[in-house]
């Protein structure tokens, strides 16, 4: 697993994700009842992960998304030629 975000960007992430938990977890003592409160916890643990890992799996398919894009926007006539000749296609069967 390869790292994707800086060093500033983690310790933003792990910030937020410990205030989070701390909010989520003060207020399930109060009112353990809100599932909203549960879902918050899991928010902020898992910003957590993500700054202490340094790997985050939105801007990894992020990435992927775009160097996907950037592959099919930049083919040559050449490549697209090549292709085309190395079919086997016999039109009318």
């Amino acid at each position: 697993m390869n790292q994707n975000i800086g060093s500033i960007n983690s310790f933003i992430r792990m910030i937020v994700g410990f205030s989070l938990l701390s909010f989520a977890t003060a207020r399930m003592a109060r009112k353990p009842w809100k599932q909203s409160y549960l879902m918050l916890a899991m928010l902020g643990a898992m910003k957590v992960a993500e700054g202490f890992l340094h790997y985050c799996p939105i801007v990894a398919l992020w990435e992927r998304k775009n160097n996907w894009m950037d592959d099919a926007f930049n083919w040559d006539e050449e490549k697209i030629n090549d292709a085309l000749k190395n079919t086997n296609f016999e039109a009318g069967k």
